[in-house]
């Protein structure tokens, strides 16, 4: 029997997730809601009255809030019980995540700790391991920190030169090296550290107490200034052969796993900074006059709002939508080893998330700015920061290049594996309007797929084409995750309830399909050799049988006064 092959025309879901109705923000109960309440009081009544003081390099501050943070239990969401934690789903973690994402530097400290300085752990650690670190990771009374990251080896970050060499009485690893931007590092209290040795890339526990640790400066960075960043410097440590984490040899499974989960962590918080900015952009334009009137009347600034919205939308759809795919795993009967193996084929989807995310964040933020105009460059308003602190996400956890090279590679391999074929797509009268733009969407990204094939295009060579099936498969993406959460909420709220998600759903299927439309004429007009054949693949391109397309200026004026009405990000 042969392989399965690809359809363009049916949703682009992950092929290995399920088809039944996924998990949406709608779902989390109100034991869960209490934990995001929790949260947003923590953030609000411990982290924002220090956050001047923690950009200052109040390192003892940051300490205590990690311990306080462990009290409630914030840092044992995805702890096993029987290490002190809670274990529960990465939907709450996300939720968690997301909360602490207005918390400025610290949030970046948490995530790193509560994320890759804790699931390595979680998900390769031994029993004894597990027992021995996880309890003071989940309490505070230990912070966490991940150390891939050398001077030579960025986006390049398995290409590690730092080295770990067996003792002769096989006790013990010698490392040496320097691992660099190693955020808590001046705080940690231990580092899963990743090593060459003759076998290959292993990962390894090191504690800071270790003869031979020690630490550089801090760096001087542009924002996140309260979050500790220093190298980690190595120099004949001796690490007991009993703190090696995984396998050795296969340290680049730990990384490459635990990398991908942290893709999706940093997403969540990056929707959370996304809100805060939203919301004090709402709350200064309503308050600002201008021409004798608040400037939130004003249409462009609404425009400005109503975009800033329907992002984080499609942001919070998409990023939960994935978390359920990842719990599905998680939460199966296989042992863990093949869970770990199944987590691999949501690599795509963690670093869609990541790129879509921090993008919107950047742009949200830089709107944020502009809508306070000339305060919003001064650090006495909160914008100034969040600004500054906003850039590094597009190049944390791997560039929003690599992230996009690493789409195109796992999109390639499996069109390789299963083929692809095209029919045509069905677009009936009957149907919604948002679903026609998916279909036609996959359809175009069909079209760009079977024609990158044919030409035998290089996608890790000719990088411009694999930036553009990223992009394509990214916009598809969000907007499956925005039409399904839409249609389930209109299935149990009704009509009314659900029209605010209604209208953002349709901006963002309207504009992803014709931002999907201008990428598919690039790259079939760039693959074409001559002038006629670009123009009969403008021409292919081009030939859909559109869907109206509505008026979205007035959509996104409602969208913009229901949002002031409630003076924050609200669906």
């Amino acid at each position: 029997m042969g392989k399965a092959k690809l359809r363009w025309n049916e949703p682009l879901i992950s092929q290995h997730e399920s088809a039944a109705e996924g998990f949406t923000p709608e779902d989390f109960t109100e034991e869960d809601r209490l934990i995001s309440k929790t949260t947003e009081s923590f953030v609000k009544n411990e982290v924002m009255p220090l956050l001047e003081s923690i950009d200052q390099q109040d390192h003892e501050s940051v300490k205590k809030l990690f311990q306080k943070a462990g009290e409630l239990g914030l840092l044992s969401i995805e702890v096993p019980e029987d290490c002190g934690g809670l274990s529960l789903s990465k939907k709450l973690s996300g939720l968690v995540a997301e909360k602490m994402g207005a918390g400025g530097s610290f949030s970046v400290s948490f995530n790193i700790h509560a994320g890759v300085g804790t699931l390595p752990y979680i998900y390769y650690g031994t029993e004894e391991q597990k027992q021995k670190y996880l309890p003071k990771l989940a309490s505070g009374e230990w912070i966490g920190a991940y150390a891939l990251t050398e001077p030579g080896a960025g986006s390049d970050a398995l290409n590690a030169k730092t080295t770990a060499v067996l003792n002769r009485e096989g006790t013990a690893w010698i490392l040496n090296g320097e691992k660099q931007w190693i955020t808590n590092a001046q705080v940690a209290d231990v580092y899963v550290v990743f090593a060459k040795t003759a076998e290959g890339m292993t990962a390894f526990i090191v504690e800071r107490s270790f003869k031979g640790v020690s630490i550089g400066p801090e760096e001087k960075k542009m924002g996140i200034k309260g979050s500790s960043t220093a190298t980690l410097i190595l120099e004949e440590v001796e690490v007991p052969s009993d703190n090696v984490l995984g396998h050795i040899g296969k340290g680049h499974h730990v990384a490459l796993n635990i990398l991908n989960m942290a893709r999706l962590k940093l997403a969540f918080s990056n929707i959370g900074t996304a809100k805060q900015a939203l919301n004090l952009a709402v709350s200064y334009a309503k308050q600002r006059k201008q021409f004798n009137k608040p400037i939130i009347g004003f249409s462009m600034i609404q425009e400005k709002i109503a975009d800033m919205a329907v992002s984080i939308f499609g942001a919070e759809s998409a990023a939960y939508r994935t978390a359920d795919c990842l719990d599905n795993v998680l939460d199966s009967a296989l042992p863990l080893d093949d869970r770990l193996r199944k987590l691999t084929n949501y690599a795509s989807e963690c670093a869609i998330n990541k790129v879509y995310c921090s993008e919107i964040l950047g742009r949200i933020a830089d709107e944020a700015v502009q809508i306070h105009g000339g305060y919003g460059y001064m650090q006495e308003y909160e914008v100034e920061r969040l600004y500054r602190d906003a850039r590094i996400s597009r190049i944390f956890e791997g560039t929003n290049e690599i992230n996009r090279l690493t789409i195109a590679k796992l999109l390639m391999k499996e069109v390789q594996q299963n083929g692809i074929s095209e029919p045509e797509a069905q677009l009936g009268s009957e149907g919604n309007r948002n679903r026609r733009f998916i279909q036609l969407s996959n359809r175009l990204f069909g079209k760009t797929l079977k024609a990158l094939i044919r030409s035998r295009v290089n996608t890790q060579e000719d990088q411009e084409y694999a930036r553009l099936l990223a992009d394509m498969k990214k916009e598809i993406y969000v907007m499956e995750s925005a039409a399904r959460r839409t249609e389930k909420a209109r299935q149990i709220y009704g009509g009314e309830k659900a029209r605010l998600k209604e209208m953002m759903t349709n901006v963002i299927c309207e504009e992803g399909y014709r931002r999907i439309e201008e990428m598919a004429v690039t790259a079939l007009s760039s693959i074409a050799s001559d002038e006629a054949e670009r123009k009969l693949a403008f021409e292919e391109a081009r030939s859909v049988s559109l869907p109206l397309f509505s008026n979205l200026f007035t959509q996104k004026r409602e969208i913009a006064e229901k949002i002031a009405a409630h003076e924050k990000y609200t669906v």
